[in-house]
């Protein structure tokens, strides 16, 4: 799919409006202009995107917008579509259009009306997920959120969004190599039929693949492709509840498991460094029963959504000798163990972990040595992932330089002192508050520097413990998703069509309740009894 086209009627529109009507008119003209042009640009990219891998792939993104038919339905999902887009439109105009609230500043409130627009359009799915992030970083610039065009596309400059394609790629090259054939045949002969049992495999397997693939969009950019091959050979289609369950599992708790691991990704890291003090054993501790407890909640959660797909049985398959492994896939997992060592062994060179992505890239198209030609890196890459993760970091950073972030955090707090005797309290108001800047906040680097400061200070000032008040904060916004841009590893699987943006928005509300009962029910208690109280000074 050539994004090429997602950008060349908007950035036009843009250039042959600017300087004729206001910043705020040109934001909600600008979006009805552009997707009037998608119905004969956008959506024939996406409908005529065909993959050759499988017949598992062959729709992707593309099969939750079928605008290419031209009947009843395919208008009806148009217009629908048109009138949320000018809908979420005309509530960021109307939203910067009001009195600025005391503490906010005029750049902050026009950030936020921009954010509202693009996480509604992002959890509903209007438009393609890809086209509502280009449709962000030209709102921010038109509507004055930030000083000009360069801070806009901040977040393409961001080293996670190239880690996202190195990670991507390796899960590409093991589809192609046919290493994920390979795995997804055995997986299916374990599972004798029986759709729970390749259910509950996949799930042992997260945290056991976490002691080698830290990084949980790197797991998931593998075995999205090796479940996708595990469901096409046992006759599973798309759509099924069996088919959603895995992949909602691989989008929604398999994250959780590399937050166990201090050197588990972004989350941890960030988190144990603005808590301070705690070392990598010290953090196993503190996280494993919260997060196994969590784990298992989301596992039965999506069991108990989707339990009738587990009565459909798979198909066995015969059985057969193991053929050895070819070139192509003795070279894929040498450059995979490869990045793999370089990212386990950080704490030595030091490096950003994008580089050992790119790294791997860069040899798996390399003539000779590599199992991808550019041309099939080209066509068969989801772009759109690229697109939507760098335009959510620049609306993070956004938030962040024009103080909303900060603001929205203390508003919901600010009363948090009245509940100094009671402690609890103190604990349900964080994780209440917590849920909404979560939803504003695209990406949990911005949420985490964000609450975390705020939540130790307000533990410090009630009495309680300061880095209890931090990792319950942490928790409630780890453990929830409420649409793809929130997480690199949730991009791999809804670009690959198997889940719609209200399917993940509705397991986020549920996940929200789980990470509010495992945080009060098993977190303080199993704290407590490890060295690390709530109640940190006696107050009379």
């Amino acid at each position: 799919m050539k994004l090429r086209r997602f950008g060349t009627p908007i950035f036009s529109t843009w250039i042959l409006r600017s300087g004729m009507i206001p910043a705020a008119e040109k934001v909600a003209s600008l979006v009805g202009v552009t997707f009037f042009r998608r119905a004969s640009s956008i959506t024939d990219a996406i409908r005529n995107r065909t993959l050759t891998a499988d017949p598992m792939e062959s729709t992707q993104r593309g099969a939750d917008h079928p605008t290419g038919d031209n009947g009843p339905n395919a208008v009806k999902g148009e217009w629908r579509a048109l009138r949320i887009t000018v809908f979420m439109a005309g509530l960021s105009v109307t939203l910067m259009a009001l009195p600025t609230p005391a503490g906010l500043s005029v750049a902050g409130q026009r950030v936020l009306a921009v954010a509202v627009m693009a996480i509604g359009l992002w959890c509903t799915d209007a438009i393609p997920a890809a086209v509502t992030g280009i449709l962000l970083v030209i709102a921010l610039v038109l509507s004055g959120g930030v000083p000009g065009f360069p801070e806009a596309l901040v977040g393409f400059a961001e080293p996670v969004a190239y880690f996202l394609i190195g990670v991507l790629t390796i899960g590409l090259a093991v589809l192609r190599s046919g290493l994920a054939e390979r795995v997804a045949r055995f997986f299916l002969r374990r599972c004798r039929g029986r759709s729970l049992a390749l259910y509950l495999q996949m799930l042992l397997s997260f945290p056991l693949l976490t002691l080698l693939l830290p990084s949980a969009t790197t797991r998931t950019g593998i075995l999205v492709f090796v479940y996708e091959q595990a469901l096409d050979l046992g006759h599973i289609p798309r759509g099924a509840p069996l088919a959603k369950a895995i992949m909602l599992a691989l989008n929604s708790i398999n994250r959780l498991a590399s937050t166990v691991l201090l050197t588990g990704g972004i989350t941890p890291v960030l988190a144990a460094s603005l808590i301070g003090g705690i070392s990598w054993g010290r953090w196993l501790a503190l996280m494993i029963v919260p997060y196994g407890v969590l784990l298992a909640l989301g596992a039965v959660l999506i069991y108990l959504l989707y339990r009738k797909g587990f009565d459909a049985p798979l198909k066995s398959l015969p059985a057969a000798e193991p053929k050895p492994l070819s070139g192509k896939e003795i070279r894929t997992l040498a450059i995979t163990i490869g990045a793999s060592l370089l990212w386990l062994t950080d704490a030595w060179h030091h490096w950003n972990p994008a580089l050992p992505a790119i790294l791997a890239w860069a040899c798996l198209l390399t003539p000779g040595i590599g199992v991808l030609t550019w041309k099939e890196f080209e066509t068969d890459f989801g772009w759109a992932n690229f697109f939507v993760l760098a335009s959510s970091l620049s609306l993070a950073r956004a938030l962040s330089s024009s103080g909303a972030s900060a603001w929205i955090a203390e508003i919901t707090v600010r009363g948090m002192p009245a509940f100094a005797q009671q402690p609890i309290l103190v604990v349900v108001v964080l994780l209440l508050a917590a849920a909404p800047v979560r939803l504003l906040i695209p990406n949990i680097t911005g949420f985490l520097a964000t609450t975390i400061p705020i939540a130790m200070s307000i533990g410090a000032a009630t009495g309680l413990n300061p880095v209890i008040c931090g990792l319950a904060v942490m928790i409630a916004g780890d453990a929830v998703l409420y649409y793809p841009a929130q997480s690199a590893s949730s991009l791999v699987v809804y670009e690959r069509g198997h889940l719609t943006a209200a399917e993940i928005f509705r397991f986020g509300l549920w996940m929200t309740l789980a990470a509010y009962l495992a945080v009060m029910f098993v977190a303080l208690p199993y704290w407590q009894a490890i060295g690390e109280p709530l109640r940190l000074l006696p107050r009379g």
